[in-house]
């Protein structure tokens, strides 16, 4: 703040008075404060930097405390390269006040040509004038020309032993990779809300100002990780306030919504109350409020919501107030997942179309009425109740938007008439005619059966030749495959089940022995039949008249329903062999 004791003295904004002038007053960023320490320690610094991150997180900032490191020589001026620069020697006194000969700093936003680096770049052959390092700070390197990069890569790649160079950028992905590939990259975090809040509220205390935590909680979380823009809304913020920071202040400095009316909002909406929710709209709205902030608000909330009831130990993690805190958590209690998923998928395309409405309002409000008129539909686990239950859906009564305790209401009604069976998603199928679906089969022949209506050949003659079967029941399947049994048989059977039946079916492979399969009970009962009739004394009086005669086959002329069923060829009826018959 302004030196109250001399007037004349101009103002400094807090972000200017109190930018890092060492390592230790960097927040955030410990890996990177880490690496350059021990890097100035042992000698093993870098000819090229390049300091990547959103704005305001201190990448000009690090370039400018690692140009004093570089040239500090101590209070005594006999020191060298340290990661703690004194602060009081003329070279550090000089690059803090960005007057230092040896130490230029260009701004690539306005200077962006080639003949702005060939400037550059022709002091690099001159040795520095008074400092023991010539260093060169980039800001904004993305905004350089492809001729410019050009231009810098030679020396770039080859400098002077006492040349640095150090570039800053928000848009890493511009810089072309020549020149990344070049320098040493440090990447610079966002600057969490918490630590945020911390250094804010000292830089309040030593300012002398009085603040609350909320507000200094929705400084830290309207700054979005960066350290400037914080301290230039908490700058605002002290000014509004006519030098104390409240909380009322700052939600209408940033035109948020009060947590309670936030809350109040999202409760209306989710249960349905069209009318209450834009009331609540519109009084924030002639309050100052913009719409898309509501939206982003309740959008947030969501999120939150779904957080908590994930997990329910996070709400100590968020900056909230306690009353936000205790609604958030009874909503999470509430509220399902898949009510939680549709809100939010709701909400993130209702923001963009308030962002390109005429009339925002209008928009906002729209997008409320459809988001309460939506809550009245039933989970994906209530329609398959309902299904399960009833061979028709509700009419006409769903289109309205219910009172508070309405939808769950009808939900418990629905499981009460549909019994438990219903509620367990075990109740029996709807009519095939009204729904498409075939019965569940209740055997293992029955399955045969189902395969050759849906005319799946393949898939029953697989069945029929690879499986053991270890366990059936309607809507579980165990079996061992057989040798030569297709990988997926077990999936392409549980899929092609539930898309017959309208039921999830398990089908697993098994390591237990299980029955023979039915080309083996087959060939069995074949083996017994023949054996009865070679054991017939016509059979054997027939093999004993025509010497060489053999029984290959049985098969019964007359089967059921008047048309002969024949039985699969041997071997031996295959080459020729005679054949015996029994009526």
């Amino acid at each position: 703040m302004r030196d109250m004791s001399d007037p004349s003295a101009p103002y400094r904004v807090l972000a200017r008075k109190y930018r890092p002038l060492s390592f230790a007053g960097l927040i955030g960023q410990e890996a990177m404060v880490t690496t350059l320490r021990n890097a100035i320690l042992s000698g093993r610094l870098a000819h090229a930097f390049i300091f990547t991150g959103v704005r305001g997180v201190g990448k000009t900032t690090t370039a400018r405390i690692l140009a004093r490191a570089l040239n500090c020589v101590g209070p005594d001026g006999s020191g060298g390269p340290t990661p703690e620069p004194c602060g009081v020697c003329p070279h550090c006194r000089a690059i803090g006040e960005d007057r230092h000969v040896d130490v230029i700093e260009m701004d690539a936003a306005s200077r962006t040509g080639v003949e702005d680096i060939r400037e550059l770049t022709e002091g690099v052959r001159y040795r520095p004038v008074s400092a023991r390092s010539k260093v060169y700070i980039i800001d904004e390197v993305h905004m350089l020309s492809k001729n410019a990069f050009n231009a810098l890569l030679k020396t770039l790649e080859e400098p002077p032993p006492d040349v640095r160079f150090l570039f800053a950028t928000t848009e890493a992905g511009k810089v072309p990779l020549t020149v990344l590939s070049r320098c040493q990259r440090f990447s610079l975090r966002r600057v969490p809300v918490e630590l945020l809040r911390r250094h804010y509220e000292e830089i309040a205390a030593a300012e002398g100002i009085t603040t609350e935590p909320a507000a200094l909680a929705l400084i830290a979380r309207a700054a979005d990780g960066s350290v400037r823009d914080g301290l230039s809304l908490l700058d605002q913020a002290i000014a509004l306030g006519g030098g104390a920071v409240s909380e009322k202040a700052v939600r209408e400095m940033l035109g948020t919504l009060d947590e309670g009316l936030a809350c109040s909002l999202f409760e209306s909406v989710l249960r349905g109350d069209a009318g209450a929710a834009i009331l609540l709209l519109r009084r924030f709205y002639e309050e100052g409020g913009d719409p898309l902030i509501a939206l982003q608000e309740l959008l947030s909330l969501t999120h939150l919501v779904t957080r908590l009831r994930l997990s329910p130990e996070a709400a100590e993690a968020q900056e909230l107030g306690a009353e936000e805190r205790s609604r958030a958590l009874a909503l999470s209690k509430a509220l399902s997942m898949p009510v939680l998923a549709r809100a939010w998928q709701m909400l993130l395309k209702g923001l963009s179309e308030v962002e390109g409405a005429p009339v925002p309002l209008q928009a906002a409000e729209m997008v409320l009425v459809r988001l309460s008129y939506v809550a009245d539909l039933p989970t994906p686990q209530e329609l398959i109740a309902a299904v399960a239950g009833s061979s028709a859906l509700p009419g006409a009564e769903a289109t309205a938007p219910p009172a508070a305790g309405k939808r769950e209401a009808a939900a418990a009604a629905t499981l009460r008439e549909s019994g438990p069976a219903a509620a367990l998603g075990l109740a029996e199928p709807v009519a095939e005619e009204a729904t498409g679906l075939r019965p569940m089969p209740q055997s293992f022949a029955d399955l045969l059966v189902l395969c050759e209506e849906k005319r799946e050949a393949v898939l029953r003659f697989q069945l029929a030749r690879y499986v053991h079967l270890v366990h059936y029941e309607p809507g579980r399947i165990e079996f061992r495959p057989a040798e030569g049994a297709p990988q997926n048989l077990a999936n392409r059977l549980g899929e092609l089940l539930r898309a017959w039946t309208g039921r999830r079916w398990v089908v697993a492979v098994s390591g237990a022995e299980g029955a023979p399969t039915q080309k083996e009970e087959e060939e069995r009962e074949g083996r017994e039949r023949k054996a009865e009739i070679a054991a017939h004394p016509l059979v054997q009086a027939v093999l004993e008249t025509f010497p060489g005669a053999a029984l290959t086959a049985v098969r019964e002329r007359f089967a059921e329903g008047g048309c002969a069923q024949k039985a699969p060829l041997s071997s031996s009826e295959e080459s020729g062999g005679k054949e015996s018959e029994e009526a």
